[in-house]
């Protein structure tokens, strides 16, 4: 039998607010969310529905709760989803869209439930921020890949070697798909939630959230080569000085820094 879900709206939110609700609750497993001009709508199984955590999430901002209908993400997926342009240099598409012309990489995915479509400010930011990095020949390491897109970019970008992990298994198999449908050969996919325990990255993208890239912070160095990059957002602009004071207690330079909608993404040297 399908199950039936909790959808929750909230009105009257700024974008910033919405990116910050997305993230969050993505951490939590809610499987959805759509946005009107109105209207911000999130989706959690019923019998995963907890609402006191929804309250605390919430905090001030005001929403209703209606129960619904099994919900195909799929295929509502598929009806809402627009191709995502970081300049000239990659387009993010899925399968059913017409190729994008005029960028140096096209990517063609199939997100389902899995995060990282370049929709959200982060992945764009990250995205971006690889425009200035040499991948050439290089060693990867992509630590909360999601989708894969950005292990994908890097592959297509020059790198030749590239490990991604996730500790979700749904994230694990789309990833997967979407590096076979991108004809990638020189990417690893690993179901695993710690950073490896040996071996050196010339560049390191970590997308994922303060908690997981503070607790993380002395394997990420340790991990990274001399003279090599690590890129980190998931993080807030308000999460900058905690990142910074952390990046500066295990021997990693500061480089520079990208906002985009409340979001930021760092970069540091090994």
């Amino acid at each position: 039998m399908n199950k039936a879900y909790i959808q929750v709206d909230f009105t009257g939110l700024s974008p910033e607010k919405v990116d910050i609700l997305i993230a969050t609750l993505s951490e939590a497993g809610w499987e959805g969310f759509e946005e009107t001009e109105d209207r911000f709508s999130a989706y959690i199984p019923e019998d995963e529905f907890q609402e006191e955590y929804l309250k605390e999430i919430a905090g001030t901002n005001p929403y209703t709760i209606t129960q619904v209908p099994y919900i195909n993400w799929n295929q509502r997926w598929e009806s809402s989803f627009e191709p995502v342009l970081v300049d000239d240099f990659c387009a993010v598409r899925a399968g059913f869209h017409a190729p994008v012309e005029n960028v140096r990489y096209e990517i063609v995915i199939t997100p389902k439930q899995s995060f990282g479509t370049g929709h959200h400010a982060t992945t764009w930011l990250m995205m971006k921020r690889m425009e200035r990095i040499d991948f050439t020949g290089k060693k990867v390491f992509d630590f909360g890949t999601g989708t894969g897109v950005l292990a994908i970019l890097a592959e297509k970008a020059g790198a030749t070697e590239v490990l991604g992990i996730d500790n979700d298994t749904w994230s694990m198999e789309n990833a997967q798909e979407n590096g076979e449908a991108n004809d990638c050969h020189h990417i690893q996919w690993e179901l695993a939630d710690q950073v490896p325990s040996e071996g050196k990255f010339d560049i390191i993208l970590a997308n994922i959230n303060k908690n997981v890239i503070t607790g993380h912070f002395k394997s990420l160095a340790n991990r990274l080569t001399s003279g090599g990059t690590l890129l980190l957002s998931g993080l807030l602009t308000t999460d900058e000085e905690d990142i910074l004071a952390g990046a500066q207690n295990v021997g990693l330079v500061f480089m520079d820094r990208m906002e985009r909608a409340g979001w930021i993404c760092l970069s540091f040297k090994g």
